[in-house]
């Protein structure tokens, strides 16, 4: 395959009740089915709130069953629970193994790597880092064989959690620390993957868009399909937009492009929670 095609969607948030949400999705839906990648990817919080209503994991998981092309998925804090960090309180929603099963009952695979046009794409669940849960070690110990069956190949890494701020070495703060992978997971994550020719790390969460590259790592963060947060909730780091990112994939090399599906709303947090309690 000379060159492979792939859509990142992330931060879909959807459930039955807001509809708004559901509109963008559609939204989404529309673009794939008009420019037809070879895969879609969405990268996390594919539901609104899984840990406390599997029927929003249900929700999601109807939608994108619809999609005109193939998709995989990786579970973000809102599908199966958040991971404790090494400062700051423990998350109100801690993940779970419990949540992890049902996330796999409807979405199938929580990791995943296959390869195309010469690359290796690396898919990892990053929200049971730290956690101590079985499903943690036997993450690390599968990297570990897909790593070394790398040959070569350039590798993608997609996961939910953007590694970091700027840097691998970036402290830990308190107030930002739910924001990236923790450590010690993420210096563990930066060792195994020097090892081999890492080109891409791709994740969502943040809510921004944002692409800047460390060493020869370039790092995209895509937006939210969903939703943005205002300024007096989250500080600006990226681009406030809703959207989602298309790469193309080739032998020698890849290409990002950044865009946005026609009739995307940037629906504000606040006025999303404020109609879905009035309603």
């Amino acid at each position: 395959m000379p060159e492979f095609r792939l859509t990142q969607i992330s931060d879909t948030h959807l459930a039955r009740r807001l509809t708004k949400l559901t509109d963008n999705f559609h939204r989404v839906s529309e673009y794939i089915n008009a420019t037809r990648p070879d895969l879609v990817i969405n990268s996390g919080d594919v539901a609104f709130d899984g840990p406390t209503s599997r029927d929003d994991l249900e929700f999601a998981g109807t939608l994108h069953n619809a999609l005109p092309v193939a998709c995989r998925y990786l579970p973000g804090n809102h599908d199966i629970g958040d991971n404790p960090t090494k400062v700051g309180p423990p998350p109100s929603q801690p993940a779970t193994e419990q949540g992890r099963q049902a996330f796999l009952s409807i979405f199938g695979e929580d990791r995943w790597r296959f390869e195309a046009a010469g690359w290796c794409l690396i898919g990892l669940n990053s929200l049971v880092m730290n956690t101590g849960l079985a499903s943690e070690a036997e993450q690390f110990d599968w990297l570990a064989s897909q790593l070394s069956s790398a040959n070569g190949r350039p590798v993608a890494l997609f996961l939910h959690k953007p590694l970091f701020l700027d840097s691998p070495d970036d402290p830990e703060l308190a107030a930002t620390s739910i924001r990236y992978v923790p450590m010690p997971a993420r210096s563990r994550l930066v060792e195994m993957f020097g090892a081999v020719d890492l080109r891409l790390v791709a994740s969502g969460h943040i809510h921004q868009r944002r692409d800047f590259t460390f060493g020869h790592v370039r790092h995209v963060w895509a937006p939210s399909a969903g939703f943005v947060i205002s300024d007096a909730k989250q500080d600006v780091i990226g681009v406030k937009e809703v959207g989602l990112v298309e790469y193309r994939f080739q032998p020698e090399g890849f290409e990002v492009r950044h865009a946005r599906a026609p009739g995307q709303i940037d629906v504000d947090l606040d006025s999303l929670l404020g109609a879905a309690t009035k309603g």
